[in-house]
Parts: structure tokens; C-alpha cells; sequence
């Protein structure tokens, strides 16, 4: 989706999924000169990016003009501190996109104003590779166009979902925001197992890591779901079949991963307090 925008967009926090976001809406035309970072230390990566396209990176950067989009990457432990920063920028054309874990837009709003447009978004960790999902919600005075700008800038770095009740985000945040870390423990999982069973540690380790994604991209191609690639490669009474009765146990995966989304989902609630 190519990213047009009639102002400047300011990207609050070069860190991690900032500097992912950046390196998206570069590789999709954004027009370098137009970007200005906020930041008092980006980190290396994104501060070789910066030098790189020439892209103003300050603590506090003038801008030409008001910006269309400010974007808020930061965490959301310092959002309280950097949003009055962020405010004086604001315009009646701007839209502000936040991708902080937990803050609301009533939360938002309290610092920025009343009838602020604001897009909230929880965009998960593989943005840096441009595989990501983004799941959106907008306040009232979000308009169509603003919206649109907003699922292009995410567009960048993945899929993108709206919704339209923001609490949905918790859950989301869960299964989305955290579940790549799920992934990358089932894989340690797997390999220690692997060592348990009296494979040297570095095989398991290679064993572990090509299988989850391996698995990952064939899932990606099928059209099937999930539970039907499960089970195609299940034969009855076999090796994958006794695996599958400890992990499908009363107390096994399903019910561990309920507990941990759960979990997950209420820390998003209690950061938004």
C-alpha cells in the first residue's frame, strides 16, 4: 500500500518496533525528508537508518509544519512524561497512532485533549521483518482518511485487523502483542527436550529452530487450518500421536496457554489504569 501523507509524520521512539516502522515506510516510498524522529538516544540501528536518509532526530525536533500523523512508540511506562512533549505539536488535521501495550485513548486524550483523533494499535515483533499483524482501534474523531493513513503506516510492516471495541486490544495484546515470545519458548522447549532425549545440544537446538519455522511457513501457504495440518501429520497410534495425548491432556497446552493469555490480557488492563 504506497504511503502519502500531506504533512510531516513525527515518530515519537526510535527503538525497537520504531525503527521497524521506519524501515517499512521507507522500503514503501514515505518521502524521507517528511519524517522527523523524537528521540534523545535512538539506538545504533535506527540511528545509522537516520543518518542514512538524512531524517531529523532530536529531542525535541522543529517541524515545518503540523504533521498529519504522529506516531507513539515509546513503552508505555513513560508515556505520561513524553505526551506533553507530543501535544503542542498537535493540529486539527493530525491523527495521533499509538502502538504502546495497555494505554487507552481515554488515557491518551487526558493528555493530549479532548477530541483528539487517535488510532490505538498493537503491532507484534515480527514488523521487523515485515510479517507482522496489527490490530486497530480509533476514537470519534478519527476520520476515514485519517484511518486510512494509519492502516497504510501499519500496512508497511504486516497484516492489519480493526476493531471496534477497544477492549478487544487486551485480548489482542495477548495473543498477538506477546505471542511471538510464546513461540520462541516453545523452541528453547523443544530443544531442551531434545537434549533430555540425548541429542547433542547444538543439533537440537538446529532441530528445534528449522522445525517450529518450517512449521510457521507451511502454515502460512496452506489454506488449511490449523487443527487439519495437525492431523495431517498424526498417524494413528504413532510417534506424533503419543506426543499429542501429553500436550492435549486436561492440564496440557491448551489449558497452559489459556492461563498465559489470560495473564497477558490483564497486565494490558492494569497498564491502561
Amino acid at each position: 500500500m504506497t504511503i502519502s501523507l500531506a504533512g510531516p509524520l513525527l515518530l515519537v521512539g526510535a527503538g525497537k518496533m520504531g525503527g521497524a516502522l521506519l524501515t517499512g515506510w521507507l522500503e514503501q516510498g514515505l518521502d524521507a525528508p517528511g519524517i522527523f524522529v523524537q528521540d534523545p538516544e535512538p539506538p545504533a540501528d535506527s540511528l545509522a537508518l537516520l543518518r542514512a536518509h538524512g531524517i531529523v532526530c532530536a529531542a525535541a525536533p522543529e517541524l515545518p509544519a503540523v504533521p498529519s500523523v504522529v506516531v507513539l512508540a515509546v513503552k508505555p511506562q513513560i508515556m505520561d512524561a513524553v505526551l506533553p512533549t507530543v501535544r503542542p505539536h498537535l493540529g486539527a488535521g493530525t491523527v495521533v497512532l499509538s502502538i504502546a501495550a495497555g494505554r487507552t485513548v481515554a488515557s491518551l486524550q487526558r493528555h493530549l485533549g479532548e477530541g483528539t483523533a487517535i488510532v490505538r494499535s498493537m503491532p507484534n515483533t515480527p514488523a521487523a521483518i515485515g510479517r507482522g499483524i496489527s490490530v486497530a482501534h480509533s476514537s470519534p474523531a478519527v476520520t476515514p482518511d485519517q484511518a486510512e493513513h494509519c492502516i497504510a503506516l501499519l500496512s508497511a510492516v504486516g497484516e492489519v485487523a480493526w476493531v471496534d471495541d477497544e477492549a478487544l486490544l487486551d485480548p489482542v495484546t495477548a495473543v498477538s502483542g506477546s505471542g511471538p515470545a510464546y513461540v520462541f519458548l516453545l523452541t528453547e522447549c523443544l530443544a531442551e527436550a531434545g537434549v533430555e532425549a540425548g541429542l547433542d545440544e547444538a543439533l537440537a537446538r538446529r532441530l528445534a529452530r528449522a522445525t517450529v519455522s518450517g512449521a510457521a511457513e507451511l502454515m502460512r501457504q496452506s489454506e488449511l487450518e490449523p487443527a487439519t495440518l495437525r492431523q495431517n501429520v498424526t498417524s494413528p497410534a504413532g510417534t506424533t500421536a503419543a506426543a499429542l495425548q501429553v500436550l492435549m491432556d486436561d492440564d496440557g497446552l491448551r489449558r497452559l496457554m489459556a492461563r498465559a493469555v489470560a495473564a497477558a490480557a490483564e497486565r494490558s488492563r492494569e497498564l491502561s489504569d
